[in-house]
């Protein structure tokens, strides 16, 4: 990013390269929406006004964004803002249960919290502050997927509502449109989690299904059920096809019977009819939802826990990308606001998963530990699950996991933002007097010894991460450690891919320090 001043004024551009086409000496006139200029003429910016964060303003210009101060520049055009009032406002396009559910309570909410008043019309959510007559506009848009990043990438919309992460393809169109790098914690904000659920006819015996043979059903390489989605494909959907069948080379077959809308497809399930479907977590309605299984007899269920920790594997985030531009002090305002406590209740009250951390007992994990007696393989001895129980046992498990994208040491997007979360609650004093322990684990394969040290090196990662996240400045009454396991304590198959992923995982665990 360079930076060039003229006078009191300071332009910032990201690309030097096209300076020459962004600014022009006095007597020069674009055909844009308005003109940004210096008194003396000896300025002039000419684009599409976008946003002003209190001192600097934002325009596209040439499909790109263009930041720069306002101060000593007038605006020449009918299209201008009138900065002396500018209205903050955030315009969010994308998945309808983002749009129409849970930010509409949020909204709500943040009002409330604000002692705002919040009037709902045709245009959105326009909050006003009785006592200082501060006005915020929040706008609401649903679109399909490829039609909202359309949206995202032209500048037409503050930020994007997406139920899946976005495909490198699109990382990189964002940044090639001037958005920067969307996949940075604070750019690729996860509001909540939700899941996927494959459901069957109340009537049907079946009670579980391998990811293996959900795929290829999905994938219409064979099934003995009618395969139930929507017409056109959410973002979850996508996000199913992206994770789980297309590092096979699978993609989603045209539906046996397709559904305009999802109550439609639910009410068809619960009549008996002889299909299958992937549900979202709250809208199974009276379907019979069915359990994950894995050939070493391993079997996950979409429950609140284990979506919070994301080891159920068809856990959704849900997510909000933001251009990486400056935003204005209201909007950060009332993106920080989205992870307090008060906005994780509002999450749960609309039936989603929150991204608070809750804490689990050891004692309320016995299925795991039975799992890890059970699975432990010649290399894992009896005196390292003893070694595990002892160390574990005065510590709960918070519901905070942190997993890494395949094939990779970099978190994944959830991970990430459970590292900023977890920054946050710390710098916050909620872990005060309390002792964190980040605890890898890893798959079965190769040598014990080596996955040991492999999920040592991750812990440390994590830990890292998170000492980064709060500045290198770690409160006095926190502190932090790492502790390693390896291929002690599975929470699925590793003969899967997926199971493997799930098994690759750093968990967290607080007592109090002594």
């Amino acid at each position: 990013m360079t930076w060039y001043k003229f006078g009191k004024t300071e332009v910032t551009l990201r690309y030097a390269a096209v300076f020459a086409a962004y600014f022009v000496c006095s007597g020069t006139a674009w055909a844009q929406d308005v003109t940004f200029k210096s008194e003396t003429d000896d300025v002039e910016v000419s684009g599409r006004f976008l946003s002003f964060d209190g001192a600097s303003a934002t325009m596209v210009i040439d499909d790109s964004l263009v930041s720069f101060r306002t101060e000593g520049l007038i605006c020449v055009g009918e299209a201008c803002p009138d900065l002396a009032e500018y209205v903050p406002s955030l315009k969010m396009t994308g998945a309808s249960q983002m749009a129409d559910v849970l930010l509409p309570a949020l909204i709500d909410v943040y009002a409330r919290d604000q002692g705002w008043t919040v009037h709902e019309d045709v245009n959105g959510f326009k909050m006003t502050d009785s006592a200082s007559n501060d006005v915020f506009e929040v706008s609401l848009f649903v679109a399909s997927p490829d039609e909202a990043f359309d949206t995202f990438i032209s500048h037409d919309t503050d930020a994007l509502l997406s139920m899946r992460e976005l495909r490198s393809t699109e990382v990189e169109a964002a940044y090639d449109a001037g958005l920067g790098r969307v996949t940075l914690a604070r750019q690729a904000r996860i509001l909540a989690l939700d899941a996927l659920v494959p459901v069957v006819s109340p009537t049907s015996d079946l009670r579980f299904i391998s990811l293996a043979d959900l795929t290829a059903t999905l994938a219409g390489v064979s099934s003995e059920l009618d395969v139930h989605l929507l017409s056109q494909m959410d973002g979850q959907l996508q996000g199913f096809e992206d994770r789980f069948m297309g590092p096979f080379g699978l993609e989603m077959a045209e539906p046996d019977v397709g559904h305009s809308d999802r109550n439609e497809l639910t009410s068809e399930i619960e009549k008996g009819t002889n299909g299958i479907s992937l549900l979202p977590f709250g809208e199974t309605g009276n379907t019979q939802p069915l359990s994950l299984s894995g050939p070493c007899g391993l079997v996950s269920d979409a429950r609140f826990l284990t979506m919070k920790t994301e080891d159920y594997p068809l856990t959704f985030p849900m997510f909000l990308y933001l251009p990486q531009r400056t935003q204005h002090p209201q909007i950060n305002h009332f993106l920080d606001w989205l992870r307090s406590p008060s906005a994780q209740l509002v999450i749960r009250r609309a039936g989603f998963v929150d991204l608070a951390a809750v804490a689990i007992p050891l004692a309320n994990q016995g299925d795991r530990l039975a799992n890890a007696i059970t699975n432990a393989g010649p290399e894992v001895p009896l005196t390292e699950l003893q070694r595990m129980v002892r160390l574990l046992e005065p510590r709960v498990r918070m519901s905070s996991t942190f997993r890494f994208e395949p094939g990779s040491t970099r978190l994944d997007g959830q991970s990430r933002s459970n590292v900023m979360q977890l920054a946050q609650a710390i710098h916050d004093g909620r872990f005060g007097g309390r002792e964190l322990l980040f605890v890898g684990f890893s798959d079965g394969r190769g040598p014990a010894d080596a996955n040991r040290d492999l999920s040592s090196a991750r812990a440390e990662a994590v830990r890292r991460d998170v000492e980064r996240a709060l500045g290198g400045q770690l409160p006095r009454n926190v502190v932090i450690g790492t502790e390693a396991f390896g291929e002690a304590l599975p929470m699925a198959c590793d003969d899967t891919i997926w199971g493997q992923q799930t098994n690759r995982r750093v968990e967290l665990w607080v007592k109090d320090a002594d």
